[in-house]
């Protein structure tokens, strides 16, 4: 069985017309890692919800925008031109939607930062400000910027799927979650403290966040591979009829 996934995309301006799109990547490692056809989710709002039901699973990906803080009460934005409002109202809904059905979640870069505060949480708004943090984001060419930065410490699910307790991540990013939402787990954390990778409590199906990049490179990293191949599985087993919601 091949399991249908969504992924949502982001607001573009793109010679003076708004876009939808997400980088090409991301459905890359679905087909490849996870054994599914991606499907783009359009940011058009909670109308987004119905198509949970054509669904057997949620990527929420990464993107150079970030989640406004209006909706986590983080203050005034530090970031006033990278917002994707309408993003923003489609993701957290189709989170705890998905959620709530009992559907396979990953959660990558601001997939991680959407699920925390879609539960409740905060988030760092320039992380590389907190004193002690480092600067997390990416720079130079497209590759050193998707390279192997810092160790990530594992443990529980996170650590069981990657087959490790320690690793070596990639890092573009430059918020991060800071008040971990009720009902998230810890299960991994960069050396300055930095979360990088939680899971969901009591979550009926798999339903996972990273910080880094596994879909950047995955055919040749043994963790990304496993992670993509713990989703798709996870996925086809909602396809089935095991985990899904009655």
């Amino acid at each position: 069985m091949t399991p249908i996934i969504g992924i949502p995309a982001c607001t573009r301006m793109i010679r003076d017309h708004i876009q939808h799109a997400t980088p090409a990547r991301y459905g890359a490692a679905i087909m490849g890692g996870s054994g599914g056809v991606p499907v783009l989710i359009p940011p058009i709002g909670e109308a987004a919800l119905v198509l949970l039901d054509r669904l057997d699973g949620l990527l929420l990906d990464g993107s150079p925008s970030n989640v406004h803080p209006d909706i986590y009460q983080g203050g005034e934005s530090e970031t006033p031109d990278s917002h994707d409002p309408e993003r923003d109202a489609t993701t957290l809904p189709l989170a705890r939607a998905a959620l709530a059905r009992g559907m396979p979640v990953l959660a990558i870069c601001r997939g991680i930062q959407e699920l925390n505060v879609a539960l409740g949480g905060t988030l760092h708004q320039r992380v590389a400000l907190v004193p002690g943090r480092d600067d997390h984001d990416g720079y130079g060419t497209r590759e050193e910027q998707y390279a192997p930065k810092h160790d990530v410490a594992l443990c529980g699910q996170m650590a069981a799927i990657i087959g490790k307790t320690r690793i070596r991540t990639n890092s573009v990013h430059g918020q991060a979650i800071d008040r971990v939402a009720p009902g998230l787990v810890v299960e991994g954390v960069a050396d300055d403290g930095t979360i990088e990778a939680v899971r969901v409590e009591g979550a009926r199906g798999f339903a996972v966040g990273v910080q880094w990049h596994p879909e950047w490179g995955w055919a040749n990293d043994a963790g990304g591979r496993a992670l993509f191949a713990a989703f798709g599985d996870a996925c086809r087993a909602y396809a089935s009829g095991l985990s899904r919601a009655a």
